[in-house]
């Protein structure tokens, strides 16, 4: 296996695939690792030679930031929002979306999932 960013990356998956195996690079930064180190992108992580596996490992760590470090700016970013008592660090702290999305009928995914309330009955309809 190789281990690029602390990352085992698959054998038989094609470079530009598992480089977005790292956390902070996707689709387009693997491109650009590719094309910048002249790296055939059809071929597979076991056919990259040592020395292509070690200029991938150097090129990310001088280039990007990734993994961990950029895990514990995101966090730390959150927190100063969190700190500051901004709106958006309210959001944050409620477990609400940030970004202007509609709670009321939808959220689910960063609200959790729902709770039935315990003494709530619909009315019945009259006639």
């Amino acid at each position: 296996m190789a281990r690029i960013a602390g990352v085992n990356i698959p054998q038989n998956k094609l470079v530009h695939v598992g480089l977005t195996y790292i956390y902070g690079i996707g689709d387009q930064f693997s491109d650009q690792i590719c094309n910048a180190l002249d790296i055939n992108k059809s071929t597979r992580i076991n056919q990259l030679s040592d020395d292509q596996i070690l200029k991938i490992r150097e090129y990310i760590d001088k280039h990007f930031t990734v993994e961990g470090d950029l895990r514990r700016e995101n966090s730390l970013s959150i927190k100063r929002l969190i700190d500051l008592a901004t709106y958006r660090g309210s959001r944050h702290r409620k477990k609400l979306p940030v970004r202007g999305q509609r709670t009321r009928c939808n959220a689910r995914t960063r609200k959790g999932k729902a709770i039935a309330i315990a003494g709530k009955k619909l009315t019945p309809l009259k006639k």
